[in-house]
């Protein structure tokens, strides 16, 4: 008896959950493409981003090849960078560039790469507690780098040109500060002539940044570890000529 009362429960359970599931289903599935395209907008304007992602999802996995496929495209790299999914951001960018290579809106993503490899970058903890972390390790803020300078080369009428400009600044100094933590972290170990090194390559890229400038000083020194008085001097005129 327990037997058939168990059946029957679980049959009744199994009856409800598909007439759940069909009801999800039914919502969109009588729409076309226009209506999802239609809803998946609403969503977006309403910063409802996590819904419009499910809508235009849906449309790209329904009409791949639809005459919306390449615009619910671009709008899902929008709605996965606003929703902080930023691999999903990276991933969907990364397909549209490998499908879309000529596209007229070329810039636009790569501007949107190039967005997502700098939030990937940033610390929540350093934004919100103002923790100044120039040692962790610069991967996405090279990518970024990497993706602005090439957008402010190749398009440069873009209209995301003079945003992509000033984050180059940005992620320059940042970029530059963390070889000047190299640096230190080299002359704590004495390990001067890779101290030398460093710099000389912080002057090559980022000769204008103030972490530059400063680990200038790390260089003298170096120089004068390894017993090279006139190369030491040399660094040091160029310090004085350039005063922080």
């Amino acid at each position: 008896m327990r037997r058939i009362k168990y059946l029957v429960a679980a049959a009744t359970v199994s009856l409800l959950l598909a007439g759940c599931s069909s009801s999800d289903k039914d919502a969109t599935a009588d729409m076309s493409p226009s209506e999802l395209y239609s809803t998946s907008q609403e969503k977006l304007l309403d910063g409802n981003y996590g819904a419009a992602i499910k809508q235009l999802e849906s449309l790209d996995n329904r009409y791949p090849f639809g005459p919306y496929s390449q615009q619910v495209q671009l709008d899902l790299i929008y709605a996965y960078y606003k929703s902080a999914e930023l691999p999903m951001a990276i991933s969907a960018i990364d397909r549209f560039m490998r499908l879309n290579p000529t596209h007229p809106n070329i810039d636009y993503v790569l501007y949107m790469r190039g967005l997502t490899a700098q939030a990937l970058d940033d610390s929540a903890l350093q934004g919100f507690f103002g923790i100044d972390r120039s040692d962790r390790d610069p991967q996405h803020a090279i990518v970024a780098f990497k993706d602005f300078s090439q957008l402010v080369r190749y398009y440069p009428d873009s209209l995301y040109a003079a945003d992509a400009t000033k984050r180059l600044i940005f992620l320059k100094n940042r970029l530059a500060k963390y070889e000047l933590s190299v640096a230190k972290f080299y002359t704590k170990r004495g390990a001067y002539v890779a101290v030398i090194n460093r710099v000389e390559q912080m002057m090559r890229d980022y000769p204008d940044t103030q972490a530059t400038r400063d680990a200038l000083v790390y260089m003298e020194n170096a120089y004068k570890e390894l017993g090279l008085t006139q190369e030491a001097e040399k660094v040091a005129s160029l310090i004085a000529a350039n005063p922080a």
